[in-house]
């Protein structure tokens, strides 16, 4: 069998092995008593039996391949043990053992070894702890854990072991399928697990905790599979500080650290990013329930006037609308709630009608017809010892039955997450409406998957995410060269960059050069050696005459004399002045190897670093994708008119950020960095009236 074949074997097993000593009994054990129903052996070639478990001495011995196995010995039995099971035709191997390319070039070595032992076995690890297999009852896993079998569920793949041990023990009631501990990545790594994964109709959602990407265009390929099919990715990312990267000339590095090009992948894939374990579960907890959510308008019940409060701060914070109530909802609630309720979205109902199931079911066929796209019920259950749960459950039952009676999605949220017990949690996900804990995370959560389907349906429709995004080789050893202004504009308008009137002269042909262009004018020293001429004295702004000109040279080497005694004045650029621009921006290319080459488009000119608004975009892009990045920018007004100013011409500025987008793309095998700042924003169009390209030789 191949790969692929083998690792469907693993993720379905029929036969399970377990090679190692007493804790692979147990877990062998936990597997039989959790309800896995194919054959279940143990290897250890020391004992008979151990954990009342017979125990086969070699896995050479074994009745037949086994489709999933666990190896839970040491890294150089462990090899011993892959290099077996290939030869007897397993279907998947799972390495627990740690030394391999965690701990040095020795054990990388090892995990080569490893790795062509294999073969066509599917290998997860080596240094993982494993796969929890929901579906199947198949723990193929050290330790114990928490979850239990699902009819269908989420997916989980994490770099860290603890997290989804303590995701799998965690009091939540999230349905889990599939939990993977993907180690090492030495061969199955976030890509292909989410490639096999997403073929598996059983799994509604695939969670991602994760600190890198060893293959960005495999994970894009995956994750535009997963946006194509529906199936929402969660991720939890962690390491947000940029990466340090080698000395730069240009302001885009500081503008895009590494975070900010997860954000890019990201948002080009549909994948909904989350910034804590409890917002990845809540978040997960929405998508596994299979409510098909569209929309944003939000009705919201509670039962006091706090409780509305932190709701309507809440979704205000996560971008959910809560249209009023109707005068015939209105005059309906007065029917059955007292005086002093108040009657809005989010209705404050009380608890006067608390335990009365008739006041109730008319309280919500009142309200639910509201026009909205889901329902929102804030229920706090308070202690076992109370004697008053019985009251919540009364009403979280009415609620279900409303929702289902009036065909509208909903959930039920507590204010926090102990709020909510485990019995009411499992009869709401019983009847599909998620049981989220934390009001904030769970506003978030709606909120996210409430976006999910127009976002992924405008991806789609605008192809973006279907360019598989330009991984930079490695360009260790070859040498690096700026080129000076002019070059870097020349090398640009090539690609179609509109760029002023200019002349490229000595400063003794300052004048005639000046009197063919026609003042005013942009006088600029050019050299490679000096790519931020302003606070060398290198620019002159504004020159109306040739005295005003003359007088400009001689500051200028005044200036650089004193600043930049290294850079010769030999080179001048005079340009002609634009007009005054509607606004600023930036726009540059960021190189991650081992990442991708992206796009930065920000608010530009001296204040570029200040401000700090800007997107990026992985290369190749797509206008329709530069056209959103601009109008998500902070000073997107000024492009479109602000106070009656006039508006950018968004096709002709679009057309020059595509002409830097397009050299980049061509020369992606050496370009370093670029940027163009400013770019000027008219309402005729664009024009770069400064630029900078770093190239490796």
């Amino acid at each position: 069998m191949n790969k692929k074949d083998n690792l469907k074997r693993l993720l379905a097993p029929k036969s399970l092995a377990f090679i190692g000593g007493r804790s692979m009994a147990q877990s062998a054990r936990r597997c039989l008593e959790s309800g896995f129903n194919g054959e279940v052996w143990l290897v250890n070639p020391k004992y008979p039996s151990l954990e009342g478990m017979d125990c086969i001495a070699s896995t050479f011995q074994l009745p037949k391949a086994p489709d999933a196995v666990f190896i839970g010995t040491n890294r150089a039995l462990c090899l011993e043990a892959v290099k077996e099971l290939a030869q007897i035709g397993a279907g998947g191997v799972i390495c627990y053992a740690s030394g391999f390319a965690e701990a040095g070039e020795a054990g990388s070595a090892l995990q080569q070894e490893l790795l062509q032992s294999a073969g066509d076995m599917a290998l997860l690890g080596p240094n993982c702890y494993g796969l929890l297999n929901y579906l199947h009852s198949a723990a193929l896993w050290p330790v114990a854990h928490g979850g239990k079998a699902v009819e269908q569920g989420v997916a989980v793949l994490t770099q860290s072991g603890n997290f989804a041990y303590n995701l799998s023990m965690s009091e939540r009631s999230l349905p889990i399928a599939y939990m993977a501990s993907v180690g090492n990545q030495a061969q199955l790594g976030f890509a292909e697990l989410m490639e096999a994964l997403l073929d598996e109709p059983k799994v509604t959602a695939i969670g991602l905790h994760l600190e890198g990407l060893r293959d960005v265009a495999a994970f894009a390929r995956a994750a535009f599979k997963a946006l194509e099919k529906g199936v929402p990715i969660i991720a939890l990312k962690t390491g947000v500080s940029p990466i340090g990267a080698e000395l730069a000339l240009s302001h885009t590095s500081s503008l895009a650290g590494s975070d900010a090009l997860y954000d890019a992948l990201f948002t080009r894939l549909g994948v909904i990013r989350v910034d804590t374990p409890s917002r990845f579960i809540e978040t997960l907890k929405v998508a596994a329930s299979g409510q098909k959510i569209k929309g944003t308008r939000l009705l919201a019940l509670a039962c006091s006037g706090g409780d509305a409060g932190l709701i309507a701060d809440g979704a205000y914070r996560h971008q959910l609308a809560l249209p009023a109530l109707s005068q015939a909802q209105k005059s309906a609630l007065q029917q059955v709630l007292p005086d002093y309720a108040n009657i809005a979205n989010p209705l404050d109902f009380t608890t006067a009608i608390w335990g009365d199931q008739p006041a109730l079911e008319q309280m919500l066929n009142s309200a639910l017809p509201a026009e909205t796209d889901a329902a929102l019920l804030v229920l706090d259950y308070p202690s076992e010892q109370s004697g008053e749960r019985y009251m919540c459950d009364l009403l979280l039952d009415c609620y279900c039955q409303a929702l289902k009676r009036h065909g509208k999605n909903g959930f039920i949220a507590c204010n926090l997450p102990e709020f909510l017990p485990e019995s009411a949690r499992e009869r709401l996900h019983a009847a599909g409406i998620p049981a989220l804990q934390g009001l904030d995370d769970a506003l978030f959560a709606w909120a996210s998957l409430a976006r999910y389907s127009s976002t992924a349906e405008m991806l789609l429709t605008q192809g973006e995410a279907a360019l598989p995004p330009l991984p930079p080789a490695p360009i260790n050893g070859r040498g690096k060269a700026a080129l000076d202004e002019w070059q870097s504009k020349q090398a640009l308008k090539a690609f179609g960059l509109p760029l002023p009137q200019a002349r490229l002269c000595t400063p003794e042909r300052a004048a005639s050069a000046a009197a063919e262009l026609g003042y005013p004018l942009a006088l600029k020293v050019v050299s490679a050696d000096l790519p931020h001429k302003t606070e060398a004295g290198g620019v002159a702004l504004n020159l109306d005459n040739e005295a005003e000109l003359q007088s400009a040279l001689q500051r200028m080497q005044q200036s650089l004399a004193e600043k930049a005694p290294n850079v010769p004045f030999e080179q001048i650029l005079l340009e002609r002045m634009a007009e005054a621009p509607l606004a600023e921006l930036i726009i540059g290319v960021k190189r991650e190897e081992g990442f991708a080459l992206a796009l930065v488009i920000g608010s530009g000119g001296i204040l570029v670093e200040l401000l700090k608004d800007s997107l990026s975009l992985l290369l190749p892009t797509t206008d329709a994708a530069i056209e959103r990045a601009l109008l998500n920018l902070r000073i997107a007004p000024l492009l479109l008119g602000f106070r009656g100013r006039a508006a950018a011409d968004m096709p002709q500025l679009i057309a020059a950020i595509r002409a830097i987008a397009d050299y980049a793309c061509t020369h992606a095998g050496n370009l370093l960095e670029l940027d163009v700042n400013p770019l000027l924003v008219t309402a005729t169009g664009a024009v770069a009236v400064d630029a900078l390209i770093r190239l490796a030789d």
